[in-house]
């Protein structure tokens, strides 16, 4: 195998499992920011063998001989030299350059096809809404093969939005809307990370990219966000997949141990002291309603008031769901 014929194999590594140190390529645009980036770190690593052989080859060859005086050569310039460095590390400035300015044009200018969702990010999940159909959902869920602009805030701090597998990254910025796109090839899914530090649970503020086929992004959308309708689920059921994709697992724990908010452990019916003094006999549903909808009504003595709402997030059907499953943990 020749050296060319290897960096081109490189360069052009499987678009379906990645490669050893790299994501798989999920979006439109993945091979080419892959391309640039791997012909970037090709060209780093040939004049790192040529910078550091020549000096190595230089210490060597002109190392001190005696232990007497000696004398070196009489040092004069070359132009043709001085030309030969300049100008083809210019040229390849130039093709870096207008490779990156190509591949940002298409990664800046939204199609006008583009379905629109709105990410929400806040400590810690993220919330995507598609607006036209009502859905409000933990997950972002698309058709395969369809551009997806996504018009992002945050409810709180700084986030950053990441998705590998697609090679898009941008600021989720509180006050202000970022926007990115993506096209996603064949049915997968994908993660979701933040990259910005936003607090204690930063490292769980995960979600996932779900890519349909076109028939079953429909059925998802007809059932309104449900994945294969909701019948026959018991609610505490419901309540526990909530309870992971809706971001309660970074501040809340199951069995007891001690998170950023009070432990969903044998919460209700426990007793429960305020930061004002107050006491709740009690814990029961109107507290847990209240607690998700305005959780700076009554905050746990102990704990601090850093819980963000869930109002307009989370539907009737999907706090009793929460509250069922609160109540199953005994």
């Amino acid at each position: 195998m020749n050296l060319g014929f290897a960096l081109g194999y490189l360069m052009t590594q499987t678009a379906t499992t990645g490669s050893w140190w790299k994501p798989i390529q999920a979006s439109s645009y993945a091979s080419s920011v892959d391309s640039l980036f791997n012909f970037i770190m090709y060209l780093c690593f040939f004049f790192f063998v040529l910078i550091i052989g020549a000096m190595v080859y230089f210490v060597v060859k002109y190392r001190r001989k005696g232990n007497g005086p000696e004398k070196t050569s009489p040092i004069k310039g070359n132009h043709t030299l001085e030309i030969v460095w300049s100008v083809i590390p210019g040229i390849l400035l130039v093709i870096i350059f207008a490779w990156g300015f190509k591949d940002w044009l298409a990664i800046a200018v939204v199609p006008n096809n583009a379905m629109e969702v709105r990410v929400t990010g806040q400590k810690w999940n993220w919330t995507f809404t598609y607006a036209k159909e009502g859905i409000v959902s933990s997950d972002l869920v698309v058709p395969a093969g369809q551009p997806v602009k996504l018009v992002m805030t945050s409810s709180d701090v700084l986030h950053s939005f990441y998705i590998p597998d697609f090679r898009i990254k941008r600021d989720v910025v509180p006050g202000k809307y970022t926007v990115l796109w993506f096209e996603p090839g064949e049915p997968a899914i994908h993660q979701i990370y933040c990259t910005e530090y936003c607090g204690t649970s930063h490292a769980n503020m995960l979600s996932k990219v779900k890519v349909l086929d076109s028939a079953k992004y429909e059925e998802w959308i007809a059932n309104g966000g449900e994945e294969g309708g909701s019948s026959g689920v018991p609610l505490a059921e419901k309540g526990a997949k909530l309870y992971e994709s809706r971001g309660c697992v970074a501040c809340h724990s199951v069995d007891g141990t001690q998170k950023v908010g009070p432990t969903w452990k044998g919460l209700y019916g426990k007793e429960h002291k305020f930061v004002d003094g107050t006491t709740l006999a009690a814990v029961d549903e109107n507290y847990i309603r209240e607690s998700i909808l305005v959780p700076g009504a009554k905050v746990v003595a102990g704990y601090a008031n850093v819980m963000p709402s869930y109002q307009g997030q989370l539907n009737d059907k999907q706090i009793e769901a929460i509250i069922e499953y609160i109540k199953s943990l005994k």
